[in-house]
């Protein structure tokens, strides 16, 4: 059996009752950081009986193969990763891809998540949400991703190291507007909790001042777009509206025939300038 086990977010106390249960029982514990995993269970108050071995990004693909034989051999193996839930943003995706593909049971350990504590103190609606996990290093490429999330609806959820919430919130209100509602949320459950509410204007603003410790950035959906009048003059503005805030032409199109009620070809056609170019 396969066990994933979510392991604290910030406080120690907020570990689930279960997992000093497996920690002690588990034939093997792989873990993202040794060193931290030894830390948690002195602070628990649990021996690991089990092999140890590491588990991380930079292995993953390696060590994947090894824990499976061992799986596959009837061992109880018990993934543990930094924070929060593996596999989320953390090593554990490949090794449950193959234990599932070898029939073998994977079950789970639920508790902390900086996910779903962040959507719930940041204010913004929580009936529909995406999580996005890090955003692209490079600049570019940042821009991009949160140009093809700008029609959005749904509240979004990013993790961000400290010292690129700056950039990362600077590159989110080009793309999605100073005025979008946002939540910068950092240091959850920790002793140094904040969570900074406001538009993303002015939690750029904020950051620029320096922002430590671990960032979850929460993020408003698109609100409701207006309906486009199906005419060409119509359907060219509203093209040219979304791409003047940062939406690429192609995800463009297909926004505005959505909301004229006509076949995106024909959008294309006229953006284009007739079907000679399509």
């Amino acid at each position: 059996m396969l066990v994933l086990a979510a392991t604290p977010i910030g406080r120690v106390g907020d570990a689930p009752p279960r997992l000093a249960e497996e920690l002690a029982t588990a034939d093997v514990v792989a873990a993202e950081d040794t060193r931290r995993l030894k830390r948690l269970t002195t602070d628990l108050g649990v021996t690991v009986a089990g092999r140890v071995v590491s588990y991380f990004e930079g292995n993953e693909s390696a060590r994947t193969p090894a824990l499976l034989e061992a799986l596959l051999a009837g061992d109880r193996v018990l993934l543990v990763t930094d924070a929060g839930m593996p596999s989320v943003s953390d090593p554990g995706y490949r090794l449950v891809a193959a234990a599932v593909e070898h029939d073998v049971l994977v079950t789970a350990v639920p508790g902390p998540s900086a996910v779903l504590t962040a959507l719930a103190v940041s204010g913004l609606p929580v009936d529909r949400f995406c999580f996005e996990g890090f955003l692209p290093r490079k600049a570019g490429e940042r821009s991009r991703r949160l140009s093809a999330l700008a029609a959005e609806k749904r509240t979004m959820v990013f993790f961000e190291a400290p010292h690129r919430t700056e950039a990362a919130l600077a590159a989110m209100a080009q793309a999605l507007g100073d005025d979008r509602p946002a939540a910068v949320c950092r240091e959850l459950t920790k002793t140094h909790e904040e969570v900074r509410r406001g538009p993303l204007g002015d939690l750029v603003a904020w950051a620029a001042e320096g922002v430590r410790g671990e960032v979850t950035i929460v993020v408003a959906g698109a609100p409701p777009a207006a309906e486009v009048a199906s005419d060409p003059a119509s359907l060219l503005a509203a093209v040219a509206e979304l791409e003047a805030d940062g939406v690429r032409r192609k995800e463009a199109i297909v926004e505005v025939a959505r909301r004229a009620g006509v076949p995106k070809r024909d959008v294309y056609n006229l953006v284009h300038g007739g079907e000679g170019k399509a």
